[in-house]
């Protein structure tokens, strides 16, 4: 495995995020290591959140949010994942599988021996997350989730599903308004296609407008040149980009994925998870619109809490509603002790 690491250079003086780096090595899988970086703010003994990103974002997603949620009285644990931010890229897309994410962020986890967390989680900050809170549900307090989800694809007839591999193998690279387009307006008649699109543009481009795609999917918010910018830093050139491309891929679409068994395992512990469980989910996300009905329906922990749906935001809701769901988390975690 090749394995790159962005100069710390990139990092210096991106605006609203004067956040110390912290790093962990975890093992790589093939006898190499991976060295992993995370935000680590707020006061050690402090009560946990643990904050995970997602796809094509890294930990500046939250600079928003950790001096709130610091300021009122919690430590703020933000990782990047592997091929993200200031953590190692391995660099070939075949190095990137929705398991091994999840056995990385499961070392990060077990080194910096998290215990009694709350955890957020956000687009693959969710789907990785929660299948590592699932494998590990005596590390956390209680979950929180927004704009996210454990996909589970079981029920597709054959004849779509083969509609759908020939579409993926047969699509030319679409345009970001073709790509925009299908996310936006699914095919009724077989809604799991409009993600393929998504798929394929990630996959096709050697080169994606990382910083302008996060731009272009935040509602009410403007980012400025430099946040843009500051988005873009852990990509110093296309090699680095990897795991943006490859990720998407990985996202289970249909029912012979082969991250469909864990994720069962996954829904077996959520369905009886007793623990405070949270639903914020941004009400104009065409990606997850309506993926909090699934726990609201299953994790008896979702029943009589205080869900919310924000309102505005588009999919990286940290960016354009930080302070709301900064302040629901908290508001979340004073209403719900451990049980």
């Amino acid at each position: 495995m090749e394995i790159l690491r962005t100069p710390d250079a990139r990092f210096a003086s991106l605006p609203g995020y004067p956040f110390e780096p912290h790093y962990t090595e975890v093992p790589a899988g093939d006898g190499q290591s991976l060295r992993i970086h995370h935000v680590d703010e707020g006061s050690a003994d402090a009560p946990t959140i643990l904050c995970m990103h997602g796809q094509p974002s890294w930990s500046y997603l939250y600079r928003h949010m950790i001096p709130i949620l610091v300021e009122a009285g919690y430590r703020v644990l933000a990782p990047d994942l592997v091929g993200y931010g200031r953590s190692d890229k391995p660099g070939a897309l075949e190095d990137y599988t929705y398991q091994r994410q999840v056995d990385w962020m499961t070392a990060w986890l077990t080194a910096n021996d998290v215990r009694d967390a709350t955890f957020f989680g956000q687009d693959w900050g969710g789907l990785i997350g929660l299948r590592m809170v699932a494998e590990n549900p005596e590390r956390f307090a209680r979950v929180a989730i927004a704009n996210t989800g454990i996909p589970l694809p079981k029920n597709l007839p054959a004849d779509r599903v083969a509609a759908t591999k020939e579409l993926r193998k047969t699509m030319p690279t679409p345009t970001p308004e073709i790509m925009a387009q299908n996310l936006s307006n699914p095919n009724p008649d077989a809604p799991e296609q409009a993600f393929a699109y998504w798929q394929r543009f990630c996959w096709d481009n050697e080169d994606l407008p990382l910083g302008l795609l996060i731009a272009g999917t935040v509602d009410g918010r403007q980012l400025s040149a430099e946040e843009i910018a500051a988005y873009d830093a852990p990509f110093p050139d296309p090699r680095y980009k990897m795991g943006t491309r490859a990720m998407p891929s990985q996202v289970p679409t249909l029912p012979d994925d082969p991250s469909i068994p864990a994720n069962e395992k996954a829904w077996e512990v959520f369905s009886r998870w007793e623990k405070p469980f949270l639903c914020a989910f941004s009400d104009n996300d065409p990606v997850t619109r309506g993926g909090d009905q699934p726990f609201l329906d299953r994790v008896p922990g979702a029943k009589g809490q205080p869900h919310k749906t924000i309102h505005g935001g588009g999919h990286f809701l940290q960016e354009a509603r930080g302070q709301e769901l900064a302040e629901t988390i908290a508001a979340f975690i004073t209403s719900a002790p451990p049980t």
